[in-house]
């Protein structure tokens, strides 16, 4: 089979998972939402984003530098998993352990600290699993990953019902949040017999070599944790539970949907090393416009239509209390389209083993996005917070950009762009056609067909492409 459709296969693979999963989450939402209300579901957005602190420090740059040094040929795949695996160990119980007993010290409600506590596990058994995850992405085998995914997300689907039922409330959710990252982690393990065997492996030489190519990753995340996290927490100290309620629940359609490219990225970024490691310079700019075409042609019409259907949509996720958050919405969903071209610059860089040269745009806008969300939340709330959000997505995506093209000469050809927006166009005037007239699903359903009919007739999306997907 081709590798460009293997790539392809995955991708469907993952997207089609990727639905059944968005599917099952915005079900759990729409219950969460309507059970806790505003301030519960606050609280609930405030133990999640605490942890985040904390989980995002203890991953140490492990994640990405996974999948760059098992796709390295000459690699010895048992020996280097074993040991990031024993990193990732320990780095989770001394970071995450630091969480429950840190929390005591913050102006919050005891629900809160509660919920920290015992959500902590959750967190854990996520960390573990993205190492895992860098296994299945180098053989392709995203199936299993997209599997563990749905039926994570079942198991919480169904412990939230069981909450509510039984009245546990916000704690319950909590305690069903972490029963579902342990099944992924099982499942995730499991699996991964089959291409490693990974063991307990404590080789300071391996070491070395591991810190030596993630540290520039680990301060890079540290400091677009902050930039990326800051504005709730900062939200839930100056302002009430309800306020990071509404903007907790436009944020969370907005971390559904940037599962999206980081998903793709993932996919591509083995090839990517491999083509730069052996000095295919046409491979490497060849994936990376394909990827950057396909990631343009679902982030536009995501970011025009948004604008027409966002109180709606958080209306029918949410109920009639976030309304509001789809005025939010609208704001964030320019950060996730900015999103989707940033994810796969700075992995094309992660590619290119120039991670380093990130350090001072993510200290510079970690920085000024921290003072931005110190002057604009506590007059604007959380308006504020998610125009400083675009603000430092906007500043993250150009410095990648720029090192990208100063490293490797990549430029990508925008004729896609412009095709995608005119069918985004067309596809606009037909929701306005039909927004107030039928059901808001149909409604979608029908634009997302109109988009790709536009998209295709424009010369968008050939038939060659339309056949790669299927051809084995």
């Amino acid at each position: 089979m081709r590798l460009s459709v293997k790539i392809a296969h995955n991708t469907i693979i993952q997207i089609i998972g990727k639905i059944i999963a968005t599917f099952l989450g915005l079900i759990t939402i729409a219950i969460m939402t309507r059970q806790l209300g505003q301030t519960g579901f606050g609280q609930y957005t405030t133990i999640i984003t605490f942890l985040s602190f904390f989980a995002v420090i203890a991953d140490l740059g492990l994640t990405l530098v996974t999948a760059q040094m098992i796709s390295d040929p000459t690699a010895d795949q048992n020996k280097i998993l074993s040991n990031l695996f024993t990193l990732r160990l320990i780095s989770a119980i001394i970071f995450l352990g630091i969480a429950p007993i840190a929390i005591i010290f913050f102006p919050y409600d005891p629900i809160i600290k509660i919920g920290v506590a015992i959500t902590t596990l959750s967190f854990f058994f996520n960390l573990l699993n993205q190492i895992f995850v860098g296994i299945f992405q180098k053989h392709l085998r995203m199936v299993i990953v997209s599997a563990a995914e749905i039926i994570s997300r079942l198991v919480l689907l169904l412990g939230v019902i069981s909450a509510v039922y039984f009245g546990y409330g916000l704690i319950g959710i909590m305690i069903a949040t972490v029963a579902s990252s342990a099944i992924s982690f099982v499942i995730h393990y499991k699996a991964s017999f089959h291409y490693v065997k990974i063991k307990i492996a404590i080789d300071f030489d391996v070491w070395s070599s591991i810190f030596q190519k993630s540290w520039p990753l680990a301060v890079t995340i540290a400091f677009n944790l902050i930039y990326l996290r800051a504005d709730i927490l900062i939200l839930s100290l100056l302002k009430s539970q309800s306020d990071v309620g509404i903007y907790g629940a436009a944020y969370k359609a907005v971390d559904i949907l940037i599962t999206l490219p980081f998903m793709f990225a993932g996919i591509i970024l083995p090839i990517l090393t491999a083509s730069w490691i052996s000095k295919d310079i046409n491979c490497f700019k060849n994936v990376m416009q394909k990827s950057f075409n396909v990631l343009i042609i679902m982030a536009i019409p995501l970011l025009l239509g948004t604008q027409l259907v966002a109180k709606q949509i958080m209306t029918l996720v949410a109920g009639e209390d976030f309304v509001l958050s789809g005025e939010i919405l609208k704001i964030l969903i320019l950060a996730t389209a900015i999103i989707f071209l940033s994810c796969l610059f700075s992995h094309g860089i992660i590619a290119i083993n120039q991670q380093k040269k990130m350090i001072k745009a993510y200290v510079f806008t970690a920085i000024t996005a921290l003072a931005g969300y110190l002057i604009f939340i506590p007059k604007y709330s959380y308006f504020g917070a998610a125009w400083v959000t675009v603000y430092s997505e906007l500043i993250i995506a150009l410095a990648s950009y720029y090192l990208l093209t100063k490293y490797c000469q990549f430029k990508p050809n925008l004729t896609i762009l412009l095709k995608s927006i005119i069918a985004s166009v067309i596809m606009i005037i037909a929701i306005s056609l039909l927004l107030t007239k039928i059901n808001l699903l149909l409604v979608l359903s029908i634009a997302i067909v109109i988009y790709s009919i536009a998209l295709y007739l424009l010369g968008g999306i050939t038939r060659r492409d339309i056949l790669d997907l299927f051809n084995k």
